[in-house]
């Protein structure tokens, strides 16, 4: 059967591939495990009203001057899903559930602070760093705009501030890196919240205290920890009534994705495979791989040809 130039390329990079994620590059690979000290966040969605009080102390303490915290108790925002935005850093959203308070679930969404962050491993200038206590935190002076973070990110959370055309920021929740410790013995929005939804705590304490809630309630959580192994586990653990795919949340595997990527490209640079090599080999590929040229036909042919 005859091979396309596509089809070429795709057996030639997965050959590629495949000869450089091996045990070469098994150092690359390895997952990262959380601090005995790392901190974190426990959700309890079933304790949520959807007050919006969270969005307004986080944007207080994000020093974004919000309007008075009662006008967040307009839920008519909560028509259609959100997601976080360049002066909010995390929101709720509602979602219809017959055995839920008043028919609604309450979700609230901000970025999950990755054990093994896609936003650091991507950022090719050093702007994402991730703390050893928890937070992931940006660093705008370092930042070039490029937006890799957004795409590497699996819950979509950054934001970029595409209305700023001279200084634009990757703008998301820090866990209140700036407060904490300090004048805060916990993220803004652990404080403010009426309810209790949200618990702050070593993560290891708070992954026994989630499954401690399920044994002693089966009938009312689902036996599922949000972000114990999500993406390789994150800072912020969800507790919730219904499948989480329900609620907003995507169904992400448990392999970090930085895993994969820099498996091979470590194991790309251990064997002085330089980027322009690549480039070169893929040029080659397809010089090898061009169809080859079709014979002049009789429209082709000039009088003088077709009279001979």
């Amino acid at each position: 059967m005859k091979q396309t130039r596509r089809d070429f390329l795709r057996i030639a990079g997965t050959a590629a591939a495949a000869s450089v994620v091996g045990p070469q590059a098994a150092h690359a690979a390895h997952e990262h495990t959380p601090s005995a000290n790392a901190m974190g966040v426990l959700v309890d969605t079933l304790k949520c009203i959807g007050c919006r009080r969270c969005e307004y102390a986080c944007q207080n303490g994000a020093g974004f001057n919000p309007p008075p915290v009662d006008t967040f108790a307009d839920t008519s925002v909560m028509a259609k899903p959100r997601r976080p935005h360049p002066r909010s850093y995390t929101v709720i959203n509602r979602y219809q559930n017959p055995k839920g308070r008043d028919g609604f679930i309450y979700n609230k969404f901000n970025c999950l602070h990755c054990i093994d962050p896609s936003c650091v491993s991507a950022c090719i200038v050093s702007a994402f760093s991730k703390r050893e206590d928890g937070p992931v935190e940006y660093n705008p002076r370092r930042c070039m705009g490029c937006r890799y973070c957004m795409v590497a990110c699996p819950f979509e959370i950054p934001a970029y501030e595409y209305d700023n055309a001279l200084t634009p920021r990757v703008r998301k929740c820090n866990m209140c890196a700036h407060l904490v410790p300090g004048e805060l013995e916990a993220p803004a929005c652990v404080r403010i919240c009426p309810e209790e939804v949200l618990t702050y705590g070593k993560r290891s304490e708070l992954i026994e205290l989630a499954h401690q809630k399920i044994r002693e309630a089966p009938d009312v959580y689902i036996d599922h920890v949000y972000g114990e192994h999500e993406a390789g586990g994150t800072s912020w653990l969800y507790l919730a009534s219904v499948p989480f795919d329900q609620i907003g949340f995507h169904n992400v595997p448990d392999k970090a994705p930085p895993r994969l990527t820099e498996a091979i490209q470590h194991g790309v640079f251990k064997h002085f495979m330089p980027p322009v090599m690549w480039f070169g080999l893929l040029g080659t590929a397809m010089w090898l791989s061009r169809p080859a040229p079709e014979g002049p036909t009789k429209d082709t042919l000039s009088h003088h040809e077709i009279e001979e």
